[in-house]
């Protein structure tokens, strides 16, 4: 049973209140949302100003609801974040420090109960950790966060809105022991010769009658037992149909079954395909072949559709995802700037064709790697992700984390203190155990001497883009694999800036604040694109700025484009060392000119369009080869 209505929040400085009786007795109860978060649940009740909004990390905040219900019951908690104490009536039940982490609970009900959690305001408690770190990033503040293992969205200046993810942001389920349900499951596809084999193992809260049976495609398997009401078995399809990214085939999924007593249930979906990964022959590369077929992965990273809840709204995500299907997409990355997304996201990847590049929510900090309990916790979240979404025929790279590597060595921190056991040994070694059919990438970037080396391994290239080089530092560069490229202040549609912004769109006392900029850059991403509009163009953007802003806006929509399809272009030409470009970013995270390729609305701006026509399947494309002449 879902635990999803009639639950309440309240906020106080922190410890006003320890214990659910004080915080019943001396807090304001305000309605909450769950799933969801402390900002999403203000918004709604009109307290929360983006001129000044609450700083959640320095408040204790209370989620209470009613619940009932006689006997052994598991409560399961599939996300707190991130400091929380679970309380059934006025007894502690949990206290949980990972955003990421799921947790089960084996309680007693005898009728009414009271639950109530306690988010603990997280400043207060990392201030408390001691530790010097060998670099501070600017990004991500405070620095203090590389202690937690939350996400960094609410924490990045100029990136994002800054509403830091509190409250239960994942589903929390009441179930009953007195029959069997499923608690958990998993499914993992492999192929020997031309069968495919479905492991299948699930988790039941309490004993079955009689055995569960699994089934596929007219092929059923009797799941054995193997103790504390696990189930395990293998179902053998003969003469499979492989999975393809739609780029280069069909995306063949196969449903799985299980019939529990006299009832059927489904257990989701799987498909069959290898990856390999291709170095090149001087081992500098890296290039994805999916079923032996070599695969030019375009894409872009994704963003949360919504970053304040954290949710996807179902009809929401289908058409995120159908727009990025329609563009020629079939490579999407889930960076570490974010959270791992619900199991809605890869099954819609499943379905559409869509390649999964996921990274781990590592990003930037020097991570505490010599705390033992630190590095357990990691290994539960990497083992309890990489558990639910072991059945994902999409999910294809595993990465340690973002800019991590390369955050050091432009530092200047030598290479022995920014290599960490979390990206080399700990990470590798759990991937390897439970998607050995996966991928797997250190950091992004990596892969050269140094990490931001472009002509080598994984790449972030910003050459066309924020460090303002000529379109053809594309070829110069000698990119292998642009797992993040071309960010740019990219503009929306007039429809849309009206309505955010005012008739008036650059004169809004919104739109320079919310311009994308790296945090002690010397630039902002809105001069980058004036950068390409004077050339272009040949005009003056600051001119146009003042005399003609509809213009201005105009030429700011069509250099962007221009500027994406010309380097897409030279990629994917076929003399080209480039195997992959993935877009920063996927969708704004709020009303701005922001990196979005899709406002955020989720509305296509001009860099969808680039894409739309510079990822087309079949492309002709001339080149300028000199005095060789043009290419076709």
């Amino acid at each position: 049973m879902r635990l999803d209505a009639n639950w309440t929040l309240a906020l106080s400085e922190p410890d006003t209140a320890t214990t659910p009786a004080e915080a019943d007795a001396s807090l304001e109860f305000i309605s909450a949302i769950v799933p969801g978060t402390a900002a999403q649940a203000m918004i709604a009740a009109d307290r929360w100003s983006w001129d000044d909004p609450v700083p959640l990390d320095d408040r204790d905040v209370w989620y209470r609801a009613a619940i009932e219900g006689k006997g052994r019951h598991i409560l399961v908690f599939e996300g707190l974040a991130t400091f929380a104490e679970v309380f059934l009536d006025d007894a502690l039940i949990l206290a949980s420090d990972n955003m990421f982490v799921g947790h089960r609970v084996e309680v007693e009900l005898t009728g009414p109960h009271r639950l109530s959690i306690r988010f603990r305001a997280a400043n207060r408690l990392l201030e408390q950790r001691k530790g010097r770190a060998r670099w501070r990033p600017r990004m991500i503040q405070p620095s203090h966060l590389r202690f937690a293992r939350t996400s960094a969205l609410g924490h990045m200046p100029g990136f994002a809105p800054p509403a830091p993810p509190v409250g239960p942001w994942r589903l929390i389920r009441l179930v009953s022991c007195a029959t069997p349900h499923i608690v958990a499951s998993r499914l993992s596809a492999r192929i020997i010769g031309e069968v495919g084999m479905i492991d299948v193992a699930i988790e039941l809260s309490g004993a079955p009658a009689e055995a569960p049976v699994a089934m596929c495609e007219g092929v059923s398997c009797v799941l054995a037992s193997s103790g504390d009401n696990r189930y395990a078995g293998t179902l053998l399809l003969p003469k499979i149909e492989r999975w393809f990214p739609h780029t280069h085939g069909a995306p063949r999924l196969y449903e799985i079954g299980l019939r529990l007593g006299r009832i059927d249930r489904s257990l989701g979906s799987t498909g069959f395909r290898t990856i390999d990964v291709e170095r090149g022959e001087d081992g500098q590369g890296f290039s994805l072949r999916v079923n032996g077929a070599p695969i030019f992965c375009r894409g872009a990273v994704w963003t949360q559709l919504d970053p304040v809840s954290l949710q996807s709204d179902p009809s929401a995500l289908k058409r995120s995802i159908d727009l990025a299907r329609t563009a020629g997409v079939n490579m999407l990355r889930v960076g570490a700037t974010g959270v791992y997304e619900a199991d809605d996201f890869y099954s819609a990847c499943d379905e559409a064709g869509i390649l999964v590049w996921q990274d781990f929510m590592f990003s930037n900090f020097d991570y505490p790697a010599a705390d033992p309990e630190f590095v357990a916790s990691i290994a539960t979240e990497a083992q309890q992700f990489l558990s639910r979404t072991s059945g994902s025929p999409a999910l294809a790279v595993l990465c340690g984390g973002n800019e991590v590597y390369q955050q050091a060595a432009m530092m200047g921190v030598a290479e022995a203190n920014w290599r960490s056991p979390l990206f080399e040994q700990v990470l590798p070694r759990i991937c390897a155990e439970a998607r050995p059919d996966a991928a797997y990438v250190v950091n992004s970037p990596s892969g050269g001497a140094l990490p931001f080396q472009a002509d080598a391994g994984v790449s972030h290239y910003y050459g066309v883009g924020a460090y303002r080089r000529p379109l053809e530092d594309a070829r110069r560069a000698n990119v292998r694999f642009a797992s993040e490229c071309l960010g740019f202040a990219n503009v929306p549609e007039t429809r849309a800036l009206q309505r955010d912004f005012g008739e008036a769109p650059l004169s809004s006392p919104l739109w320079s604040p919310r311009i994308p900029r790296d945090q002690g850059a010397m630039q902002d991403f809105e001069e980058v694109r004036d950068h390409y509009i004077a050339l272009l163009h040949g005009v003056d953007p600051h001119k146009l700025k003042i005399e003609e802003p509809g213009r201005y806006l105009d030429l700011s929509r069509a250099a962007v484009a221009e500027a994406i399809e010309a380097t897409i272009r030279e990629w994917r030409r076929p003399g080209s060392s480039c195997a992959g470009a993935l877009l920063w970013f996927w969708k704004d995270l709020w009303a701005s000119s922001g990196w979005g390729v899709l406002d955020w609305t989720g509305a296509p701006k001009s860099p969808w369009w680039a894409m739309r026509r510079a990822f087309r399947q079949r492309q002709i494309m001339l080149s300028d080869e000199g005095v060789n002449g043009l290419h076709v």
